[in-house]
């Protein structure tokens, strides 16, 4: 398959953080030109959804988000985010803060996603994003000192 040109993602900006900040606006509008447009035009590049499988290439993942916003956009924030950088790469760990309707009404749910950026040709790209499943309660970082006094 031809590689696409990612005209949006060259307006994005010159950061990560700013592919990062397209990619969520993007899932909350379920705007699939847009999002696609954060992903590197790569062959490898890879997304695996929360208890799904691993979708490798522009042409999967585009399919598995398009189904997904059939059921409307996704309502995911990112609450916290832990970053290793160097020149021409980037892993952010992201807390997700994803709204989901229920028969009681909006609720919020919590998921931990890991998301890979390179510095490509045409500025950082997206080429990986992996989510684990969600949880009702906002996960505690390991390194946080416990909450209980002895």
């Amino acid at each position: 398959m031809p590689k696409t040109p990612h005209r949006t993602a060259a307006a994005i900006g010159g950061t990560a953080d700013d592919v990062e900040a397209a990619f969520y606006e993007a899932l909350q509008r379920g705007d699939i030109d847009a999002l696609m447009a954060c992903w590197a035009d790569e062959d490898e590049v890879f997304c695996v959804h929360p208890g799904g499988p691993r979708l490798v290439g522009a042409v999967a993942i585009r399919a598995a988000f398009e189904q997904m916003f059939g059921n409307g956009a996704i309502h995911a924030m990112p609450a916290r985010v832990r970053k290793i950088e160097s020149l021409a790469s980037a892993v952010h760990n992201v807390l997700e803060r994803i709204e989901v309707l229920t028969a009681e009404g909006p609720r919020h749910a919590f998921v931990l996603a890991t998301n890979v950026y390179h510095k490509t040709a045409q500025g950082w790209r997206m080429v990986a994003h992996h989510a684990s499943p969600g949880s009702a309660r906002e996960p505690d970082d390991a390194n946080d000192p416990p909450q209980t006094l002895h």
